[in-house]
Formats: C-alpha cells, sequence, structure tokens
C-alpha cells in the first residue's frame, strides 16, 4: 500500500521557485498601488490652476512640496530594487534541472534498449566485479545495477517497471517542501527556533495589537473615539451653542492634545508666544476654569484658530501647528454636525431630552466656512476674493454701486464694476474677474411627493415625505455672458432710442393685448374644468336619491335647449321637437366623450407615476451601484494651508420652531448636475406649514440658498374615505352609462 513521504530540498532548487513566487506576489501589487503617479500630469494640473489659485495657500506648499520631496523617489528605488530581485530569481530558476527524471534500467547498465538477454547479463557481470562491495566498490551504485538487472532480467520486476515506472512496485507518494534541508538540520535548531520564535511570538504580536489598539481609538471617519464622546457631551449640556462657545468646543477636541495625537506638539516657546497673540486677540475666555477648555492644548488651539479667523501673522514656530489645527478643523466639525444630527433622532424617537438647536448645527456649517475662508462671521464675504482689503469695502458699499456681496458684484455691469474696482490695476482686476468667474453658482429645483402612494402629490399625516432636489452647478463666468448677451450695448441704446419711442404706443398695445389673450385663455381653462365637473350625472342622481342633494345635473342642459325653443323664429314646432331630441342626444354623446378622455388622462396619469416610479427605482440601484469620486472643485481659498474639494450640506429645516426636519445631506459629488432625495415623516395634525430646503457650502460665504418649502396636510382618515367614495361614483357612472 503506497504510503507518504515528505522531503526537504537538498538541492535548493524548490526553495528557488517558492521564493520567486513569494517575491512576485509582493512586487507586482506594490507596484501598482505604490509606484508614484505622473509627476507631469499633476505638474500640468498644477499649471491649468495657477491662474485662479496661485495665490491661495495650498497651491503655495503643493509647489514646495512637490519639489522638495524625495519620497516618489524612494519609493520607485525601493520598488526597482524589488524587480531586479524578481528577475534575478526568475532567470535562476530557469537555468535549473529538472530534478525528475524517468527510471530507465538500460541507462543504468549502459546498454542499448534494444541489448539481448546475454549482452545484459554480461554487462551485469563487468559492472558487479567493479562496483561489489566485497571488491571495494561503491556500496550505492551496486545496489542500482542490482535494481536495474532485476528490472530487466525478473519477470516480477519487469512488469512493476512497466506499469508504475518502478521495479519495486507503487512507491510512496513523496511532498517536497520547498525548504533546505538545512532548517531541520540538529546543528541549526536552536538558531531557527530563535528566529520562529522571535516572528510569530514578538513581532506578529505587537503588529497586530499596535494595529488594533490604533483602530478601536478612531471611529469610521478616522476621528478619535474619545473627541466624538466629548462633542456629543457638550452638545447634550448646551443645546443652544453661540459661536464662542462652539470654537471652544472644537478646540478642545483630542486631536490636538499631544497625549492622544502624535502630530499635535507644545513647544518650549509656547508659554511665551501664546500669551502675546491672547493680548491681540482680546478676549477669549482664559480665565475659564471648566475643563478641558482651560488645558493648555485647548487654549493654544483655540488661539490659532481665532488668529486664523483675524488673519493676523503669528511666528514661523506657530504657523506650522496653525496648518495643522486649521487642516483638521473642517472634519472636526463635520463629525460634530453628526453628533448633533444623532441627537436629534435620539430625541425624536425617545424624548426625554432636548435635541440641539438648528443655530447650533448651522453655526458648525458657517464655521467650516469661516475656517476654510480665514475670515470672521462679521466680515465682508467679498474678502475672499483676492487683492480685497477692508479700506476697499467703502468703494463697494457706497450708495451709487451698494456692493455688498458676491450677487451683487456679478449683477453690475462690466463698466460699473471696473469703475467700482478702480484701486485695482489691470493684471489684478483681471485676476479678480478669473476667480470670481470661477466660483459656483447653483440652481436648485425641488419636487415634492409621496413615493409608492397611489396619489403621491396629496400628503396624508404619518406619510414618508420625499423631496426631490435637483441641484446644477454652474460657474459665474457663465452668468457674466448671460448678462452681457442679455444686456444691449450703450451704442446700439443711442441709436435705436428714436424707434423705441416711435414704437412705445405699439408696444403697450401689444402688452395689453397679451393680457387679454391670457384673460381669455385663462376664462376658457375655467369653462373647460366647470364642463368636465358637470359632465358627472350618475353621482350627482344617487345623492339625490338620498335626498342629500337637490336639483339635476340635466337641467342646464334642459335651459339651454328651452332658451334655444323660445329664441327660435320657426313656426313649426314638431321641427323644434325634433331638434331638442337631436340636441339632447348630440349632449350624450359629448359627456361620454367627455367621460372617455376623462378616463384616458387617467389612466396617462397613471402610466406616467408608473414609469416616474420605476425610474427612480432605477436611479436608486444605479446609486447603490456606482460609486462617485468625490473630486469635485478646487476651492479657491487664500488661507486654507491643503486643497480642499467644493462640498455643500443640503437639509430641511424648520426655521420657526428651529429644529430640523430632515437630517443634513453630505453632497460631495457635485460636478455640473447632482440629484437627492430628501426624507422625512409628515406631521401628525393637519394643516399648512412652512418648512425651508437649505443649502449650505462648507467652503465659500454667501453662497447658500434657502427655498421655502409648503405643505399642506390633509386627515388620513377623511382623505381614504374620499378616495373610496370617488371611486365607487365613477364606477357607479360607468355602469349606468
Amino acid at each position: 500500500m503506497a504510503g507518504q513521504q515528505f522531503q526537504y530540498d537538498d538541492s535548493g532548487n524548490t526553495f528557488f521557485y517558492f521564493l520567486t513566487s513569494f517575491v512576485g506576489l509582493i512586487v507586482i501589487p506594490a507596484t501598482y498601488y505604490f509606484w508614484p503617479r505622473d509627476q507631469n500630469a499633476e505638474q500640468l494640473r498644477l499649471k491649468s490652476l495657477r491662474r485662479v489659485h496661485g495665490r491661495c495657500l495650498w497651491y503655495r506648499l503643493r509647489l514646495m512640496k512637490s519639489q522638495q520631496s524625495i519620497i516618489p523617489t524612494l519609493k520607485k528605488a525601493g520598488l526597482l530594487f524589488g524587480w531586479l530581485v524578481f528577475i534575478l530569481l526568475a532567470y535562476k530558476v530557469s537555468k535549473l534541472d529538472r530534478e525528475y527524471q524517468e527510471y530507465n534500467p538500460y541507462e543504468v547498465l549502459n546498454l542499448d534498449p534494444d541489448a539481448s538477454l546475454s549482452e545484459i547479463k554480461k554487462r551485469y557481470h563487468v559492472l558487479s566485479l567493479k562496483y561489489h562491495p566485497d571488491r571495494r566498490g561503491d556500496e550505492a551504485t551496486f545496489m542500482r545495477i542490482a535494481k536495474a538487472y532485476a528490472a530487466l532480467t525478473n519477470e516480477q520486476s519487469r512488469s512493476n517497471w512497466i506499469n508504475y515506472g518502478n521495479p519495486d512496485g507503487p512507491g510512496a507518494t513523496s511532498f517536497g517542501i520547498a525548504l533546505p534541508a538545512w532548517i531541520v538540520d540538529q546543528k541549526n535548531s536552536m538558531l531557527v527556533l530563535l528566529v520562529y520564535g522571535l516572528a510569530f511570538m514578538v513581532i506578529l504580536p505587537v503588529v497586530v495589537g499596535t494595529w488594533w489598539y490604533r483602530s478601536i481609538r478612531y471611529s469610521g471617519d478616522q476621528i478619535l473615539i474619545n473627541t466624538t464622546q466629548l462633542f456629543m457631551h457638550f452638545m447634550y449640556k448646551t443645546p443652544n451653542m453661540n459661536m464662542k462657545r462652539l470654537t471652544m468646543v472644537l478646540t478642545a477636541a483630542f486631536e490636538f492634545d499631544p497625549r492622544s495625537n502624535k502630530e499635535a506638539t507644545i513647544r518650549p516657546t509656547d508659554n511665551i508666544v501664546v500669551p502675546q497673540l491672547i493680548r491681540e486677540l482680546g478676549n477669549i475666555n482664559v480665565k475659564k476654569k471648566e475643563p478641558p477648555f482651560c488645558y493648555p492644548y485647548s487654549l493654544k488651539a483655540r488661539v490659532l484658530v481665532l488668529a486664523h479667523l483675524a488673519r493676523m501673522d503669528v511666528s514661523e514656530e506657530l504657523e506650522e501647528d496653525q496648518r495643522f489645527v486649521t487642516r483638521k478643523s473642517p472634519a472636526l466639525l463635520q463629525e460634530m454636525i453628526n453628533v448633533g444630527c444623532q441627537l436629534t433622532m435620539m430625541a425624536n424617537s425617545r424624548g426625554g431630552f432636548h435635541a440641539p438647536r438648528l443655530v447650533t448645527i448651522e453655526n458648525c456649517m458657517k464655521l467650516t466656512q469661516m475656517i476654510v475662508q480665514g475670515l470672521q462671521e462679521s466680515k465682508s464675504p467679498l474678502l475672499q476674493l483676492p487683492h480685497f482689503e477692508e479700506e476697499h469695502l467703502r468703494f463697494c458699499i457706497s450708495k451709487k454701486y451698494k456692493v455688498r456681496t458676491l450677487q451683487d458684484l456679478v449683477s453690475l455691469r462690466d463698466s460699473d464694476r471696473r469703475s467700482m474696482l478702480r484701486f485695482l490695476g489691470e493684471e489684478k482686476y483681471d485676476e479678480v474677474m478669473a476667480v470670481l468667474g470661477s466660483l459656483p453658482h447653483i440652481n436648485m429645483d425641488t419636487k415634492l411627493q409621496v413615493l409608492d402612494d397611489e396619489d403621491s402629490n396629496n400628503i396624508t399625516a404619518g406619510s414618508i415625505v420625499t423631496v426631490t432636489v435637483t441641484l446644477t452647478r454652474k460657474r459665474m463666468v457663465e452668468v457674466f455672458e448671460n448678462e452681457q448677451e442679455s444686456s444691449p450695448c450703450p451704442g446700439e441704446e443711442a441709436g435705436n432710442a428714436e424707434e423705441a419711442q416711435g414704437d412705445a404706443n405699439k408696444a403697450k398695445t401689444k402688452v395689453w393685448q397679451n393680457k387679454n389673450k391670457g384673460a381669455k385663455k385663462t376664462a376658457k381653462s375655467k369653462k373647460k374644468k366647470l364642463t368636465k365637473k358637470k359632465a358627472t350625472p350618475a353621482p350627482t342622481k344617487a345623492k339625490q336619491a338620498n335626498g342629500n342633494v337637490a336639483g339635476n345635473v340635466t337641467a342646464p342642459k334642459e335651459e339651454e335647449d328651452d332658451a334655444s325653443d323660445r329664441g327660435s323664429e320657426s313656426d313649426d314646432g314638431e321641427a323644434n321637437k325634433d331638434s331638442g331630441s337631436d340636441r339632447e342626444e348630440d349632449s350624450d354623446k359629448q359627456s361620454d366623450k367627455q367621460s372617455d378622455t376623462e378616463a384616458d388622462e387617467m389612466a396617462g396619469d397613471d402610466e406616467e407615476e408608473w414609469e416616474a416610479l420605476q425610474q427612480s427605482i432605477q436611479r436608486r440601484e444605479r446609486a447603490l451601484l456606482e460609486t462617485k469620486s468625490k473630486v469635485t472643485h478646487p476651492v479657491y481659498s487664500l488661507y486654507f494651508p491643503e486643497e480642499k474639494q467644493e462640498w455643500w450640506w443640503l437639509y430641511i429645516a424648520d426655521r420657526r420652531d428651529q429644529t430640523l426636519v430632515s437630517m443634513p445631506y453630505h453632497v460631495c459629488t457635485l460636478k455640473d448636475t447632482e440629484e437627492v432625495e430628501l426624507k422625512f415623516p409628515a406631521p401628525s395634525k393637519t394643516g399648512n406649514y412652512q418648512y425651508s430646503v437649505i443649502l449650505r457650502s462648507d467652503s465659500y460665504m454667501g453662497l447658500d440658498l434657502i427655498k421655502p418649502l409648503k405643505l399642506y396636510m390633509h386627515e388620513k382618515c377623511a382623505y381614504i374615505i374620499n378616495n373610496l367614495l370617488e371611486q365607487f361614483e365613477h364606477a357607479r357612472g360607468d355602469s349606468e352609462r
């Protein structure tokens, strides 16, 4: 019965196969993931952004980093060395001889395959005299010779050789271990044991433990768990936070504590430089003894954030720390918004405590804008533009121009804008216009409906309301072009002045005629609606039979017939009766046609609703399957130390009650067009509700959008009963016709 044998690699050939495969499995994926991307492409991208973002801090730091960094060179050198080792090992493997050779007794005896039995015996006799151990020959060689002789002369051995390739019959299955034999040699046992113990009992547990200890300290957004708990504590304690309190909570994050984050540093010179900044900033609640606001790391981070918002110059020692604090702040504020949303949902579901007020969450969003732009809340949004200083604002807010926002600056004519910005040179003016033209201009369209319902336009208590918001991003430069195309030139205005005055009366009559046409259209539409309402005779007859409603639907038609009979000049009564009966038939046909058109319209509406539902389901499936890049548009920020992408917050709020209606959705993929669905439960009471759909930027100040949203809540029971009655009346009317 065949057994199993495990053999170590004495020659080392199998070990080279193993080593080549192992190095290939490391080098090939590492090259794909770690090979530095094309530096020329990055340089070209930075060159294309230079005209707009050339003065930004992040742009200048990126250029310096790309010029001074040697990390890409080291990566290339390490990967090239790995490929060199892989190629050498592959070459070594290709030159190795095959260990396995088919057993051939003729080759052992050095005979031709056609040799006769006498020749075999003669050859065996000669070799046995030479290699026999009694004649001081090689015992191993003699054993091979004897085995080959038996394979050619013994019938059983020859049969085994032919069938199994071995004169001894089926042998044991051999498994080669791709490790050299010296590893299991007794002389090297202590060294091998030491290496195994060091690798699997020291290095591996330390690496896994370090990774695990680090991973449990951070959330999914790479925020310290202790920081999240700190934010939750203070937002629960203070639901209504002003901007000063919010800044204190932000800078108390454990990311700025050197004991929790090695990137944060406390320098010996902080005891000298930080108090100087405190004196320049003024009152920043230094004497507040509430922990952790009184800790040195929190005080330093708060001073650096406030100095950044005031655009104050700091020493070179603190400049690096200030960049670290400002770079971490947007992610921390986003975590604070998430914590506020969690507390709001807990308050809505459980109750028992107050949720954070809407002003607290909106202050988090505003503080993010302020940190990215390096501006205080009270400052003008125009200071986001290059070359704008405080003393220049008096030209903008004068009575002649009244420019206070970026939208006001865009709406000016080019001549007025150039006149107002006369304090800028030609190059500076072109740079300001390039930056202003690159800023986003968002159009927001909303659609209110109740999905998965028969009537998606009527909202009842307890239903899930879906607001589909379509965001379209354009650049401000497109607004410039549209205004220039729509506004006539001064020469054209002067040349066409007389024609405009001469055609003033015509223009007035055209406007007057258009108004009459519109009035006629509205009157016709109202008449059509009335006729549609009157064209349902069956339900009214049923109500009249029950005694609830008096009158008859066909009464107006009879009055028309009577009026036509009275107004006719013919003396033939039979002809009048015939004409009356014809009119009644025509009216019946018209009512039937109207009912048919109404049924067709209802069927068409059902088909449209079904198609819209299918399209929304397909959009959801595509959104789940495809992953969009979060690289949208680089933000123009003069004082932010890192390249930031243009993202937005979208949510629905009740500004009267200062509460969130839907949780803020972080729109991170808006390049050109984005469709977002906001869902919230409808109020439990009937009546009118006034909400607001709010879009806030996380990067720019003064570009937020607020759109009103009106809801009318129907009572659910009454709404269901009315729908059932309408369906019953339609069905009964169809059966009677």
